[in-house]
């Protein structure tokens, strides 16, 4: 784990907008990708050494109002927001506190799990470790082995770029999601560890894992190719365990008069 994230996370979102994002006119050639350090305290409204200090590790505790300012001036959405008061530890006031994940499944969740018979369910954790699942899920992720961990299955199984179809905007999303959890539960031993593995094996991870992008699960759709099954398309939803936070339940359903795994 890094000593700065906060610091790492301010520096990204900056390179990430132009002066045109912004509303501000560009004068000159520009050394630095993205804003200055003085243009974003300018638009927050802060000192420049004060947000410099904030970059460069040297200050950690900004008010919440600061944090509220940077995320403005940033344009930051309402995930990233959030992750940026995590990291300055300040969860912001209007979202649910942060708990440390379990990674025990109650007997009533395994039974809702096998309670979808025609559609994919499983439970994840914060590091998208797959914690449990029911028979549908089990025959889906087949072409995986193991079918443990979303982001490992993503960039490091093969046969996660035939499986994905939308491999490059899953690939993104799936980093995203580890950036979240970064703020949500940054002592996570668990979490660091997958992050090391993925950034020494998958350049792919690597160069995501620096854009400081952030993402949540909720709900979207999916292009998929089981090798069994062929092209399938599938609507998921994701929900909050509320008995075991951190934990998720996710279930796919196939859009309508698409193929399932049923009717192959």
């Amino acid at each position: 784990m890094t000593g700065n994230l906060l610091g790492e996370f301010l520096r990204a979102r900056r390179a990430a907008l132009g002066p045109r994002d912004v509303g501000m006119a560009s004068h000159g050639v520009r050394r630095v990708a993205g804003l200055r350090r003085e243009e974003v305290a300018d638009l927050a409204g802060v000192n420049a050494d004060y947000y410099a200090r904030l970059e460069q590790g040297r200050e950690r505790h900004p008010s919440p109002q600061v944090l509220d300012a940077l995320g403005r001036a940033l344009r930051l959405a309402p995930e990233p927001r959030a992750h940026l008061h995590r990291l300055a530890g300040a969860p912001p006031a209007d979202g649910p506190a942060d708990r440390p994940a379990t990674a025990r499944i109650g007997p009533a969740l395994r039974r809702l799990l096998n309670g979808f018979p025609d559609d994919p369910a499983f439970v994840i954790d914060a590091t998208l470790d797959i914690l449990a699942a029911n028979s549908r899920a089990k025959a889906l992720h087949s072409p995986f082995a193991p079918a443990d961990n979303l982001a490992r299955m993503v960039f490091l199984d093969p046969a996660g770029r035939d499986f994905y179809t939308d491999w490059t905007a899953t690939a993104r999303a799936t980093a995203a999601h580890l950036r979240q959890a970064s703020g949500i539960t940054p002592d996570d031993p668990r979490l660091w560890s997958l992050v090391r593995a993925l950034t020494a094996e998958s350049p792919d991870f690597a160069r995501l894992w620096t854009t400081h992008d952030v993402l949540g699960k909720t709900e979207g759709t999916k292009r998929l190719h089981h090798p069994s099954a062929g092209p399938l398309t599938v609507t998921y939803q994701s929900f909050d365990v509320r008995a075991a936070p951190g934990q998720q339940l996710i279930v796919y359903q196939a859009q309508p008069s698409a193929p399932t795994l049923s009717s192959r």
